[in-house]
């Protein structure tokens, strides 16, 4: 049963009520708390559905040129930062995944961060 209620507990719980509120109240206590439980169900699922909506909904044409224009503008980088031309890194030697880009050792075959089969080297 739900919440740990035993059927010794319900009847014990009917009584105390028809006790309290006597035996012609309780018909309409019991026909107002079932339209109130009605009433919660029907707001939930229409909540539930309104979200499912929303997040299923296509974006709006004019919201997506908007975030389209916002992505191709990028900003030009500040003038004010120095450029390093003299120290440059040597170029880095190894296996390189196509995958993922780690590098990896030249005799090995598979990278050792995905997985995923290194290119041959020709030669």
């Amino acid at each position: 049963m739900p919440f740990g209620i035993q059927p010794i507990h319900i009847v014990v719980i009917v009584v105390v009520a028809l006790l309290i509120f006597g035996p012609r109240r309780l018909p309409e206590m019991g026909r107002s708390i079932g339209k109130a439980i009605n009433e919660f169900r029907n707001g939930t699922r229409e909540m539930t559905d309104s979200i499912r909506q929303e997040v299923n909904q296509p974006p709006d044409p004019q919201t997506a040129n908007n975030a389209a224009v916002n992505n191709t503008i990028k900003p030009n980088p500040p003038s004010s930062i120095p450029l390093q031309t003299g120290s440059i890194a040597p170029a880095a030697t190894g296996n390189f995944c196509i995958q993922c880009g780690s590098a990896n050792t030249l005799a090995a075959r598979f990278c050792n961060q995905c997985g995923t089969k290194l290119p041959e080297k020709a030669g």
